[in-house]
């Protein structure tokens, strides 16, 4: 954290999942009311609590911008045990998802809205705002559009029912994005959208390091293209 943030834990509820109460995380300015708030989730491998999420939540915050972030049961229950679990499938995702979603409504009534996240659950805020879920915008870090060395197997069904403004932040090395197919998939996305290509990054946001850059590098680049979208659009 700096000093122009604040931070606050959480715990919420989700009944009729894999367990009761999944651990979030709030970031926000230590002053002022934010005018965005973003809901901010983990993709399949990593939590909430990774030093890439980590280093974006506290940028974006520091930008202006309320984050919260939270886990999904099955890494709740990684957290709790010590071992790994594979991915709750989708409907226990998506009702978690909604559950921290009216958590930041709660918390931020006035503010709009931008449903946020690495891979996966950048996968899940785009699937949720397809089937009708209200937000003003959706950022995807990463988007999978199709398994590792598997791109005839698309995710992008539902790309035309998306009619949110979106922001797609994708590396050149992401094997779990073909830059060529993404831009062809996304003529068919429903709302405007916008694609910046990070050079050299994989699908976690990491470069060679014959490139010049580090980790910091990119995750500054990241929040001040995404900040600068915000500012553009949902303002």
């Amino acid at each position: 954290m700096t000093a122009s943030t604040q931070r606050t834990e959480l715990e919420l509820a989700v009944p009729d999942l894999p367990v009761e109460r999944v651990h979030a995380l709030l970031d926000a300015p230590a002053t002022g009311t934010p005018r965005v708030a973003a809901l901010l989730a983990h993709g399949a491998g990593a939590s909430m609590e990774s030093a890439f999420l980590e280093d974006v939540a506290l940028r974006l915050a520091a930008g202006g911008l309320a984050v919260l972030r939270f886990r999904y049961p099955y890494m709740e229950r990684a957290a709790r045990e010590g071992r790994r679990f594979p991915p709750d499938r989708r409907p226990a995702l998506e009702a978690t998802h909604l559950a921290a979603l009216a958590e930041l409504r709660r918390r931020y009534p006035d503010a709009r809205c931008l449903l946020a996240g690495k891979s996966m659950g950048g996968r899940m805020a785009s699937l949720l705002a397809a089937e009708g879920t209200a937000c003003d915008g959706l950022a995807f870090l990463g988007y999978p559009l199709h398994p590792a060395k598997q791109p005839e197997k698309l995710r992008s069904e539902h790309f035309a029912c998306c009619l949110q403004p979106a922001l797609f932040l994708q590396g050149t090395r992401d094997a779990l994005c073909d830059l060529d197919l993404l831009r062809t998939e996304l003529e068919l996305y429903g709302g405007a959208h916008e694609l910046h290509v990070v050079e050299g990054a994989d699908h976690g946001f990491d470069v060679p390091k014959r490139s010049g850059r580090d980790a910091d590098d990119v995750r500054a680049e990241l929040a001040r293209v995404l900040l600068d979208w915000v500012a553009r659009v949902l303002h």
